[in-house]
């Protein structure tokens, strides 16, 4: 463990991936501006880059794994990093993660800072999303405000995160 700030804990040199050096996993607390903070400081220490691995809601995705292609910003932090409605991933990043999993879907993620609350808008709908999460959408935008490929991986329902983070580290 290399750091604890924040109460969020955070990983690094227990293994390597590849020829890259060692692997970091980091914990970013719930929503975008958590997580912005915690890419910002990982891009701050060196970070190349990095894989989002957590869980969404479904809104047109069966249950398994998604692969975020896009990113919709639909308020705050993302909105505000991408400078409008939304960011693609990496395209190197993107098929290598298709790779790691390859019977994921593939497709848009949607994310706000507000879980609970108001009513979904209906552009969440609307949008072609097919899961609703808080972080991919900040996480995407700043990667590459920053020149920096993030991707995503979810899991949508199920016990789907421990093929998700296999998944990341070999896309990695």
């Amino acid at each position: 463990m290399f750091n604890h700030n924040h109460g969020l804990w955070g990983y690094s040199g227990a293994a390597t991936v590849g020829d890259r050096g060692p692997l970091t996993i980091q914990s970013t607390g719930i929503g975008g501006p958590s997580a912005a903070v915690v890419l910002e400081e990982l891009i701050a220490l060196g970070l190349e880059r990095a894989v989002y691995v957590g869980e969404a809601i479904a809104i047109a995705a069966e249950p398994g794994l998604l692969i975020a292609s896009r990113a919709i910003c639909e308020d705050g932090a993302a909105r505000a990093l991408a400078g409008g409605e939304g960011a693609d991933v990496d395209g190197g990043l993107l098929a290598a993660l298709r790779r790691a999993a390859p019977s994921a879907a593939v497709g848009a993620v949607v994310s706000a800072d507000l879980l609970y609350g108001e009513p979904a808008p209906q552009r969440r709908l609307t949008a072609g999303a097919l899961a609703f999460d808080m972080q991919a959408a900040t996480l995407i935008a700043l990667g590459a405000a920053r020149a920096r490929p993030v991707g995503c991986l979810l899991a949508i329902g199920g016990d789907g995160l421990a093929a998700a983070a296999r998944a990341a580290v070999l896309a990695l």
